[in-house]
């Protein structure tokens, strides 16, 4: 019996050549090729060679993270990896989970990510929208802030901030407009957040105000073919493992407006039998996550031969 799950890295892990490490591995070969059929365009060129700046567009970096996270897996079962007792995937990385569990194919995928990322482009004007990481306060704390911050504008106004991921018990992002992220921030730290760190992003990922790109995502969800998961993948809206296409699609769906719940998947993988939690992709951000959640989980990255081996000698 497997006793560990793979979780696949959202927004923010990505960087120039990130998928260098593996050489010319034939597994990395197909799955750049069939995501550059998939997209129209060279993934593989935008990967290795970037620039930065373009690997930065939300538009770019949801495909490609997806492809680099959907590599590493590929190259796990390639190389006689064993499959998990379940896969997660912290956001976009929900994709990533789905492609692994035969849900979707990466060709579905791609296009499918691409047009999630324009639509949150999009949905609100570059600058009206903000995000913030909010350190040292609970869940609840920064959760009651944001209902105080949006209060303060007077009902019926147009301001919105919400808590919108859950990434550990100490941190919690925040998302809406502007002027109401930034009145949150003056609030929580009031409260006795450590602190209040504005983060570099193009749109407010995840709140209410997604509503729009949500929309346009789902007409795409409802004309794309799903199957039933091969692996239980656990959405970040519920923390459910859904089995029916429709049920799927409307995960996703809401996922978009909806609250990363990822304390609560960490702690769902531990319940379904994981004793070790593996980011699958570039990075180690999910895997820092994980020991803060569960510090009796043992964590893990994939993301290039050497970790790799590191994986197969851990999990034996």
């Amino acid at each position: 019996m497997s006793d560990f799950a793979f979780v696949f890295p959202g927004q923010g892990s990505q960087s120039v050549g990130m998928l260098g490490a593996w050489g010319a591995h034939p597994v990395l070969a197909d799955t750049l090729q069939e995501a550059s059929a998939a997209l129209g365009e060279d993934v593989g060129q935008l990967i290795q060679h970037g620039p930065k700046e373009a690997l930065a567009l939300t538009t770019n970096t949801q495909p490609v993270m997806l492809v680099a996270g959907v590599a590493a897996w590929r190259i796990w079962r390639a190389e006689g990896g064993a499959a998990p007792v379940a896969l997660a995937g912290h956001s976009l990385g929900e994709y990533a989970a789905l492609v692994a569990a035969g849900v979707l194919t990466l060709a579905q995928a791609a296009p499918l990510v691409r047009l999630r990322a324009q639509a949150m482009q999009d949905a609100v004007p570059v600058g009206a929208g903000a995000m913030a990481a909010i350190l040292g306060l609970g869940a609840e704390q920064v959760r009651a802030g944001c209902e105080q911050a949006q209060a303060s504008f007077g009902q019926g106004s147009a301001e919105v901030v919400q808590a919108v991921n859950f990434n550990d018990p100490a941190q919690t992002v925040i998302a809406g407009s502007k002027a109401a992220v930034e009145r949150a921030c003056e609030l929580l730290k009031t409260s006795g957040a450590k602190r209040a760190l504005p983060l570099p992003v193009s749109a407010p990922f995840h709140s209410s105000l997604m509503r729009p790109a949500a929309e346009r995502l789902r007409v795409a969800l409802e004309q794309t073919a799903f199957l039933p998961p091969q692996i239980p993948v656990l959405n970040n809206i519920d923390v459910a493992c859904e089995t029916a296409p429709e049920r799927i699609r409307d995960a996703l769906y809401r996922q978009a407006f909806g609250s990363v719940r990822w304390v609560e998947c960490v702690q769902a993988l531990k319940a379904r039998g994981a004793r070790t939690v593996v980011e699958c992709g570039p990075g180690k951000v999910l895997a820092g996550l994980v020991k803060r959640i569960e510090p009796e989980l043992a964590s893990a990255a994939l993301y290039d031969p050497a970790t790799l081996a590191a994986l197969r000698a851990q999990l034996g």
